[in-house]
């Protein structure tokens, strides 16, 4: 597809890094076409944004890439923990935590794990898959301008190669344009929170030497802490290419032309304890770490998705998965409203759902910034001590409010303790089960259709409930029949009872949204499941 001037796109996708790169791949597996329009000439050449969570990862699982990131991201597949410590050759040294997944105990909850691919390795692979899949990838294309009426988006946008300008007409825009979201300021949304953290420049360099005083320590990062030199090291590719995040301080009058090359050489070698180490300094990039949230997630037909809707501190990677996460729940309620399934009211819960999300995991990420002590962040006291585990933030959020019934509105939106267990508003839980002889999740069942789960005994009659039900609204509902017995669709394995797993009886039923949440439960025999179903497919995609 390649549009003209004044040519029409069901949607319009503003932001070409990794939450619009995301959007684009999700949409293309469902099949919308979509225009992506990126200001820049490529993807990004500097290795941040690594930490790519268990949640991320199912999603990618989901859309058929997982593979190729993990091939991407093959040479850091070995680093796994956080070091401290106040000098690579000193003896004060402390790993704040070892392992990323210690003693295997993900493998429980989820088919995927997290993976640490470099936002310049993740990105070219999110771009060939979606443009494999029919995506329009414009990059060197820059939004001028877009403005919306009752019935779509108009926009503005200029090839910068050409200095061309042309002009599309969307029914919807995702906004995936970066912190200082343009599209955001001409809503005039406004952001709640404490705003900037503090600042840092990272610093790409060859450093052959550096390896050998690393040694055996494959870190995800190590934060050196020499007060006259402190800052953060990475690998990239644990030889000879890394990175350190440098502390700037622009309030004390520090400027980025005073980090010349031979300042960050000295602070290289200071910081990590090893004097007359070769440096040779690739490139520079200041960074910004925050904590804001916007105030609104939707004007109209516009939506901000990933940094255009919300800041975090860097640490434990939340703020990329929160935003392509934010890409994966619009994506599948775009999908629906635009094939006439679902009204247009459904696209009011995406704010209903990830904005409390972000809201928690960015107070989340700010405190854990604090207690890993990151170099350059100076909390106030007070700070409100240790929160809720990783794990728990990056799997175990839920929806109190948005497409669900029957969740409990008093619910956390990240609980104390891990709690997938078939709630209406969670996570689906997940459950190897086998259908000809393939192994499958049960996760794997989800992302073009909303799904429902029973067991055999009552499997034809909740079938029959089902296909009528979807035939009533229109809609894309498949059922499958877990159990042992001929009528199986699914076999669950090593005697699990996949009813006990989604906390309902034999006799209940589990309806599951495109993105793996569980949109409502029957725990026990319904009277009448045909009008159950009906009753609940109409709320759910506003249409009762």
């Amino acid at each position: 597809m390649n549009p003209k001037a004044e040519d029409r796109v069901p949607v319009l996708i503003v932001g070409g890094s990794l939450v619009g790169l995301s959007a684009s791949l999700f949409l293309g597996r469902l099949g919308v076409p979509h225009v992506l329009v990126e200001k820049h000439a490529d993807t990004s050449r500097h290795p941040r944004g690594r930490g790519n969570n268990v949640r991320t990862m199912e999603l990618y699982r989901g859309a058929g890439a997982e593979a190729r990131i993990r091939a991407a991201a093959s040479v850091l597949a070995d680093n796994h923990g956080i070091l401290q410590a106040r000098s690579l050759t000193g003896d004060e040294q402390e790993w704040l935590f070892r392992e990323i997944d210690p003693g295997g105990g993900l493998a429980k909850f989820s088919p995927s794990g997290w993976c640490l691919c470099s936002q310049n390795d993740l990105e070219p692979v999110l771009l060939r898959c979606a443009r494999e899949l029919g995506g329009d990838l414009r990059f060197s294309t820059e939004l001028l301008s877009c403005d919306q009426d009752a019935d779509g988006v108009t926009a503005v946008v200029k090839d910068r190669d050409t200095g061309e300008h042309s002009t599309l007409r969307a029914e919807y825009l995702i906004a995936a344009d970066g912190p200082r979201s343009p599209v955001r300021e001409r809503l005039g949304i406004g952001q709640n929170g404490p705003g900037d953290l503090f600042h840092n420049v990272s610093i790409t360099f060859r450093a052959p030497e550096l390896a050998d005083a690393v040694g055996d320590r494959r870190f995800i990062a190590c934060y050196l802490t020499n007060p006259e030199a402190d800052g953060a090291l990475l690998p990239v590719d644990n030889r000879e290419q890394w990175v350190f995040h440098a502390p700037w301080h622009p309030d004390r009058g520090e400027t980025l032309e005073d980090f010349t090359d031979e300042r960050c050489v000295e602070h290289i070698r200071r910081a990590t304890g090893v004097p007359d180490m070769a440096v040779e300094i690739t490139g520079k990039a200041p960074w910004h770490a925050a904590e804001r949230v916007a105030e609104r997630y939707c004007v109209g037909r516009i939506f901000l998705a990933g940094d255009s809707a919300h800041e975090m501190s860097p640490t434990g990677a939340f703020g990329s998965n929160t935003g392509i996460q934010d890409a994966h729940n619009l994506a599948w309620k775009l999908a629906a409203v635009l094939d006439g399934s679902a009204a247009p009211a459904l696209l009011d819960t995406y704010e209903d759902e990830r904005r409390p999300v972000a809201e928690v995991t960015s107070a989340r990420a700010s405190a854990r910034s604090a207690e890993h002590s990151h170099p350059g962040y100076d909390p106030a006291p007070g700070g409100g001590g240790r929160q809720h585990g990783v794990l728990t933030v990056a799997l175990g959020y839920c929806y109190p409010r948005g497409a669900v019934l029957g969740a409990d509105p008093d619910l956390p939106v990240v609980p104390e303790r891990m709690r997938l267990t078939g709630e209406p508003g969670t996570r689906a839980p997940h459950l190897w089960v086998r259908t000809g002889g393939e192994r499958r999740s049960t996760l794997d069942l989800y992302e073009r259709s909303f799904v429902l789960l029973t067991g055999t005994e009552d499997g034809k009659i909740w079938r029959a409930a089902a296909e009528a039900a979807a035939a009533h609204w229109s809609a894309r509902l498949d059922h499958y029949r877990i159990g042992t017995g001929a009528d199986a669709d699914l076999v669950p394995e090593e005697g699990a009872d996949w009813a006990e797993v989604h906390g309902a009886t034999p006799e209940g039923a589990v309806l599951v949204r495109p993105d793996g949440f569980v949109a409502w439960r029957a725990e026990g025999r319904v009277a009448n499941p045909e009008g159950a179903l009906r009753e609940v497919l109409g709320g759910l995609l506003r249409r009762a």
